[in-house]
């Protein structure tokens, strides 16, 4: 495989000397994913999305016939499942054509065609539910007796059975579908101006050189640039750029708060917040225990960290953009795509050959693409496609970081493979309560696997502080999020206006709360509300420390126990969502509403930045 140097990957020289991103066309098809797997062309996709219109009509024939039998019931379903397959594949192709390019035309018509093919499936699907929930008491469970195939869509009918007090009539359920297209407006409006509207300046380094931004290059490389001129001024160049759009983010933002606020009234649920973890099936005191917990027991120990930092560095003051900057500049985590390719795959071996395997299928075949060009999604994702295979995207940076960010998706990919493998659609569709858990478990793999071999005391170092920035990420930088997600509901509940001012206001109150003096917390860090997808995923920020919770836990026990803790990881993630995601921790051995539990995933944090620490 071809090797672009870092520079070319992010930088080419355009005729004024400047430095400007690579456009789509022009990155190297091997750092690209391989869309062909789905659809041959865009036309091949095209004729597909129509086939999947005209199907429809598949599972509309049942309309106002559920009654008649389980049967019946069980050909609704399995002709639901084959529609939402079709629509899985042509809605992904799309979804991953934006994300590569969403500054492309075509790919925006794409989504948009997409979308409005969506709200005419759920429009024209709206009155199962319904229509189940109108059968007398009992009948699903004598269906479910009579009717053996039905057996695989029991969970499927347990959660639609615990939707009977907010499901609204036949028509108001249809009405409501169609306007998905409408209900998901904030989140594209979001997305399409971090793809390709937001523009930076440059920024200058140490030695004067101009350094161009973009949201993509800023996160994944300039905030933990060694040089603190380049990382400071780039910085100040992001929120600055960040301040322009804060209004219309403000308005996006507060449109979503409102929009899961009106629908909760709507539906009868005591709030959004109950509304949300509903649909996630946990309760409101797991979750309120889980964000205490974490942010408390993480705190001091995160506060040690970045004081070590400022320490270490030799900083006047921490601010928000020196809290991931490497302890040891002068050591280089520079490598090739191949190295870490070759490192994730030898991490994984401890998990059995179906397990490497799949992550080598991953790695060789074009699952990921890890290239940057202009209009490309920030962040790193995977998508699953139930019968092709899932895809990563990731920005690569060239350094050890990046291999840590592709570990962790393609715990996702292992995970979304093995549970297609064995289990239906309708089956697959996990909670977000567990789904962070087999990502950050890959990761700790990596880690683990990077300690337990003959590295020296710099090596060591650099890896307990890469386990550090996940935990960081995920039990601190995620777990605010939630925290400021939990106030503006709380606030929006009480009928307060969601604005960029109380946003920034509430975002600033809980650094400040938390970093309690040890970091500098100004307007840029007040602006880090408008960074995060998170906040258009209904409560999904605070899923990554229960998934990091759990990871950690089932790592901790591998390390000990080996090949039993391996073989009861696969058969949890071979398990899909055929169990909720609090009984899928506990069969892998976490109780996650155990105060106990998660405070010996905090007390490992602390460990870690013991030995850290220490060895400085």
């Amino acid at each position: 495989m071809k090797i672009i140097p870092y520079e070319r990957l992010f930088l080419s020289k355009g005729v004024d000397g400047m430095t400007q991103r690579l456009l789509r066309a022009d990155v190297p098809t091997d750092e690209t994913w391989k869309l062909e797997d789905l659809f041959a062309t865009a036309g091949d996709w095209q004729n597909e999305l129509d086939a999947a219109l005209a199907d429809i009509a598949s599972v509309a024939a049942y309309r106002g016939r559920l009654a008649e039998g389980a049967g019946m019931l069980l050909e609704c379903f399995e002709a639901m499942e084959r529609l939402m397959m079709r629509m899985l594949r042509v809605g992904t192709y799309a979804f991953l054509r934006f994300s590569e390019d969403g500054s492309n035309p075509v790919n925006q018509g794409m989504m948009g065609r997409m979308a409005s093919a969506q709200a005419k499936v759920g429009s024209a699907i709206a009155f199962i539910e319904p229509e189940i929930l109108a059968l007398p008491e009992g009948a699903v469970e004598q269906y479910l007796q009579g009717e053996p195939g039905l057996g695989e869509f029991r969970r499927r009918l347990e959660r639609i059975l615990a939707d009977r007090p907010y499901v609204l009539s036949q028509e108001t359920e249809a009405a409501l579908a169609a306007l998905s297209e409408v209900f998901g407006a904030p989140e594209t409006i979001y997305q399409l101006a971090k793809s390709g509207d937001m523009l930076f300046e440059p920024a200058r380094d140490s030695e004067g050189r101009e350094v161009s931004i973009a949201f993509a290059t800023y996160e994944e490389k300039l905030e933990i640039s060694p040089d603190a001129v380049l990382r400071r001024n780039a910085y100040s160049s992001f929120a600055n750029g960040l301040k322009r759009y804060q209004n219309a983010f403000g308005g996006t933002f507060g449109s979503e708060i409102k929009k899961n606020v009106a629908m909760a009234r709507v539906r009868g649920y005591e709030s959004a917040t109950h509304m949300l973890l509903h649909g996630q099936e946990v309760s409101g005191e797991f979750y309120h225990n889980l964000l205490q917990t974490v942010q408390a027991g993480l705190a001091p120990h995160m506060r040690r960290y970045v004081e070590l930092r400022k320490r270490v560095l030799g900083l006047d003051q921490v601010m928000y953009c020196d809290i991931e900057a490497p302890l040891d500049p002068g050591f280089q985590s520079d490598t090739t795509y191949e190295e870490g390719a070759r490192l994730i795959l030898d991490s994984v071996q401890v998990m059995g050959d179906e397990y490497a395997q799949i992550v080598q299928s991953a790695l060789e075949g074009r699952w990921i693409d890890r290239a940057d060009n202009i209009g490309k999604s920030t962040g790193a994702f995977c998508a699953p496609v139930y019968d092709v295979h899932p895809y990563i995207l990731a920005t690569w940076g060239a350094n050890m970081r990046s291999v840590f960010t592709i570990a962790h998706e393609l715990g996702h990919a292992v995970h979304m493979v093995f549970s297609s493998r064995n289990q239906r659609l309708v089956n697959t569709d996990i909670s977000v309560v567990f789904v962070e858990a087999p990502s950050t478990f890959n990761e700790l793999l990596l880690a683990q696997h990077i300690l337990g071999q003959k590295c020296d005391r710099q090596m060591r170092r650099w890896v307990l502080m890469q386990m550090l920035a996940t935990y960081y990420h995920n039990f601190v930088r995620h777990m605010l999020e939630a925290e400021l997600t939990r106030r503006v509901y709380a606030l929006a509940e009480e009928g307060s206006p969601v604005t960029a001012a109380l946003l920034s206001q509430l975002k600033g109150k809980i650094l400040e709360e938390y970093w309690d003096g040890v970091v500098q917390i100004d307007n840029g860090a007040r602006l880090t509300w408008m960074r995060q997808p998170h906040y258009y995923m209904g409560l999904y920020s605070y899923t990554y420390s229960a998934g990091l919770v759990t990871a950690t836990l089932v790592a901790e026990n591998l390390a000990q126990d080996g090949e039993a803790v391996a073989k009861r990881w696969v058969e949890v993630l071979k398990a899909g969502s055929t169990m909720k995601p609090l009984e899928l921790a506990k069969m892998a051995g976490v109780d996650l509403e155990d105060e106990a539990t998660v405070r010996r995933a905090t007390d490992y944090v602390g460990r870690v930045v013991d030995e850290l620490v220490q060895s400085f």
